[in-house]
């Protein structure tokens, strides 16, 4: 975790101890006052529902609780520290986190390193390899693919054999330790491209899935040569290099009705997946990769 900008340092101290020593003040102002040292039978003026409000001080009980959160406020901060400086014990909950990382990882390196010696292969057909890989899957990787790996829209199901980057393990490898980001132009490489062009391109792209599409896909065809093919391909089976989606397979990433498609061709598309190398660590990513591979090998 990296430490706080000298501003916000000052920033964050100065909004703490200044809301605690207005506090401090308003307390003192308020038990100075001749108004406010007995009780009393006038009212502050506030009335309602036949309820009247009385102008007396605060219960002398209720006075020094204000007082001791007040002093407590300023221990705690004497002892664990405010922004970046962290007090007299030198204790952090961050510092705490890493101490218990390092005893884990050093308590699990030899765990790892057994499994490591491993081929991707190897791990996805070893099944104690398998139930760390879930586990580190369901951490990290659910969130966005489901927990049963299944995906959602905009989010690859990787429980099939269409991979956008690849699926040997090397690439299923190289996809969770370096991220991949994807990105389709809005109208291809035809920017200037017109409704009823689109509308054909669609029909041409749902033809090559046994579907029908309310444009004219003889005209798609050539458009689609023009505008699509230089990534997805000319048989439109796309390309694992920059991340092209088979467009003959049924299979689709955003959405396969005929509105999301021609969507997609006017708007393009952006998907980002993190990098995990430097968040799970080689050892991990490694385990985790045989996992996700063997969600596909049926």
């Amino acid at each position: 975790m990296s430490e706080l900008s000298t501003f916000w340092h000052f920033w964050v101290s100065a909004i703490v101890i200044g809301s605690m020593l207005g506090c401090a003040v308003l307390l003192i102002l308020t038990s100075r006052s001749e108004k406010y040292k007995e009780e009393t039978d006038q009212t502050t003026g506030h009335v309602y529902d036949g309820i009247e409000e009385l102008d007396n001080p605060l219960p002398k009980w209720w006075n020094m609780f204000f007082w001791s959160t007040i002093v407590f406020g300023f221990i705690y901060i004497g002892i664990y520290g405010i922004g970046d400086w962290k007090g007299f014990s030198d204790w952090s909950s961050h510092g705490q986190w890493e101490k218990e990382v390092a005893a884990a990882e050093e308590k699990y390196a030899p765990y790892y390193a057994k499994l490591n010696a491993m081929t991707v292969e190897e791990l996805a057909q070893n099944e104690e390899a398998l139930a760390t890989g879930q586990r580190i899957f369901a951490s990290n990787c659910a969130l966005c693919h489901g927990s049963t790996a299944t995906g959602s829209v905009g989010f690859p199901n990787l429980t099939d054999n269409d991979w956008l980057f690849g699926g040997t393990p090397a690439a299923i490898k190289h996809t969770i330790a370096n991220g991949r980001n994807g990105a389709m132009p809005a109208n291809g490489l035809k920017p200037d491209m017109t409704s009823a062009e689109r509308t054909d391109i669609t029909a041409y792209v749902l033809s090559l899935s046994g579907r029908e599409g309310s444009g004219d896909a003889s005209k798609g065809k050539p458009l689609f040569a023009q505008a699509c093919a230089a990534c997805h391909g000319g048989d439109a089976k796309g390309m694992h290099a920059v991340g092209a989606p088979n467009l003959t397979d049924n299979i689709w990433l955003y959405g396969g009705s005929e509105k999301q498609i021609e969507f997609t061709i006017q708007n393009g598309r952006a998907g980002v997946m993190p990098a995990w190398n430097d968040i799970l660590g080689e050892d991990k990513v490694h385990v985790l990769s045989g996992y996700v591979y063997s969600l596909s090998q049926k």
